[in-house]
């Protein structure tokens, strides 16, 4: 641990405490907007013989509508084009209260208006290390 690959960091405010052995160390920073929220992410990726692959995503959102965890479900199954109503995820509990998962994403809201949402390849990352990622997910405090 200690270097940006694998304890991964600080992005926009959060600090990344732990990134599985086995992800791409290729990490890339981007920050988008889509429908008045705003994305400050992480990508974790390795080469293919086909170009990248994204292993490990991690996205810090912000914006006025994520009021709470229902009003994040409702988004990110819009972002993600998932069926809202098929979309089986099961809950987790956060440090910052509770969250969804399924087997390739996670995702809670830190506070009213900003939220994390955590996206693996299943194929490199299973559940198990999928949830000790978003666990080890922090705001930073003071």
């Amino acid at each position: 641990m200690g270097d940006v690959t694998r304890d991964g960091g600080v992005l926009d405010g959060f600090r990344v405490g732990y990134v599985p052995d086995g992800v791409g160390d290729e990490v890339s920073d981007f920050a988008t907007e889509w429908e008045d929220i705003h994305f400050a992410s992480r990508f974790w990726e390795r080469q293919t013989p086909d170009g990248y692959r994204a292993d490990l995503r991690v996205h810090v959102l912000r914006g006025e509508r994520l009021t709470d965890l229902e009003a994040l479900r409702t988004f990110l199954a819009d972002y993600h084009e998932r069926d809202p109503d098929g979309w089986r995820l099961t809950e987790f509990q956060h440090e910052d209260g509770p969250g969804l998962m399924d087997d390739a994403q996670a995702f809670w809201s830190a506070e009213p208006g900003v939220a994390v949402n955590v996206l693996v390849d299943p194929e490199q990352v299973d559940r198990e290390e999928l949830l000790a990622v978003a666990r080890a997910i922090a705001a930073r405090r003071g």
